[in-house]
């Protein structure tokens, strides 16, 4: 099945297992040289991953189809894999989660790995993500997150414990110069500055994603609630952003702009530019930005949207968006979209089978290639999760954009 009928979209994966990107939509997959593309080969994709079972860790290269394998983990999942990144400023060397054993108990590690000299550092917690310099990286608590397709077998969830230590728990960060961590914001921080600080003793809580502005100085992360860790459908979202000096802490979306209307921030061109999916207007999602340190809040409209909403990304000239959509009636679709004149071209539809649970779900996931020629996808339209490549400056070309 085509993709597109236009255009010719790569497998960069080998033809017999499953491989998707072990980061998220929010990062770079490729290294500096567009030469390797990150990846994970799992054992799986018809359940969550369970206590012992890993993913082998490692990258493809355009053109070879062939998975080199560098190392295994077992903090992965289906939907954000093993949070693999490239180190800013450490030529070859990328970062991924893991846990170590240490007597009875397991703990949270991030493994620092050169592509041919092998294991050269680790630091305590798992990262979420680093920052575009390089220097800082935060640091999440997966264990709390009640939607255990975004989290790690060997992080069990603390369903009896509704309320985090509000004082000594919360989102941290980590200096990659030193590798030692301090925390960024505390629960009781998030809570005190939340427009509704009252209620959350009765309700689970829990900080998810933790992105850094595009000059490394702010970092954006999602303040969830939900009344049953358990079942944590329905959820209640809050955006916050925070200077990484713990200073400038805002709930710069709250839930009533986010609820049905807004998903998948992401920061944008400018350091305090957010993009989101929004539907605002009630007419269907819209890539709109707006500036997280402006009261009232004033979205922008850059380009219509795909109806429902997605993850989006923008190139790294910041002229085109890409823009995916969840299954819908048994499709997924891939827009680029020009930022500020409205005009979306289509360039991928992917089947994807009806799962019967959620969280297994294979999302595109755009990512652009630093040079902003290429874009990659997580698809499983031919069966198996697999990672597809589209040439997008081509494609544009071919289609009169």
């Amino acid at each position: 099945m085509r993709i597109h009928p236009e255009l010719d979209w790569i497998n960069l994966t080998p033809e017999a297992g499953h491989f998707l990107f072990g980061g998220y939509y929010d990062r770079c997959a490729w290294d500096p040289a567009t030469r390797r593309h990150l990846a994970l080969k799992v054992p799986h994709q018809d359940h969550l991953p369970e206590p012992g079972e890993t993913a082998e860790v490692g990258y493809v290269e355009p053109g070879a189809r062939k998975f080199v394998r560098l190392a295994t983990t077992e903090a992965w999942c289906h939907q954000v894999g093993a949070l693999l990144t490239w180190l800013p400023g450490r030529d070859g060397v990328f970062v991924y989660d893991d846990f170590e054993r240490r007597g009875d108990a397991w703990a949270p590690v991030t493994r620092l790995h050169h592509v041919t000299d092998g294991p050269c550092g680790q630091w305590e917690g798992h990262i979420y993500n680093l920052s575009p310099d390089g220097r800082w990286a935060s640091v999440l608590d997966f264990a709390r997150l009640p939607r255990r397709g975004y989290s790690f077998a060997r992080a069990p969830l603390p369903a009896e414990r509704k309320l985090p230590d509000l004082d000594t728990e919360g989102l941290r960060i980590l200096d990659t110069k030193t590798g030692k961590s301090r925390m960024l914001v505390t629960y009781r921080q998030v809570i005190e500055a939340h427009p509704r600080a009252y209620g959350f003793e009765d309700w689970y809580v829990w900080i998810n994603q933790g992105n850094f502005n595009c000059d490394s100085t702010r970092v954006m992360f999602l303040f969830r609630s939900c009344a049953e860790a358990h079942q944590p459908s329905p959820w209640q979202t809050d955006l916050f952003t925070v200077n990484i000096d713990g200073s400038g802490l805002l709930c710069c979306l709250p839930e009533p702009y986010w609820n049905r209307a807004v998903s998948h921030q992401i920061w944008g061109r400018t350091p305090r530019e957010v993009l989101v999916d929004a539907n605002w207007c009630k007419r269907g999602h819209q890539y709109v930005v707006f500036q997280e340190d402006r009261r009232p809040i004033r979205g922008e409209k850059l380009s219509d949207g795909q109806t429902h909403q997605g993850h989006l990304n923008f190139s790294p000239d910041g002229k085109w968006i890409a823009g995916d959509t969840y299954p819908v009636e048994g499709f997924q679709s891939l827009v680029l979209a020009e930022a500020g004149t409205e005009r979306v071209v289509p360039v991928g539809r992917f089947a994807h089978p009806k799962v019967e649970n959620v969280e297994l779900r294979c999302d595109l996931h755009p990512r652009w290639s630093p040079d902003g020629r290429y874009v990659t996808v997580d698809s499983v339209h031919e069966g198996e999760r697999k990672i597809y490549m589209l040439d997008a400056k081509d494609a544009l070309k071919k289609l009169g954009a």
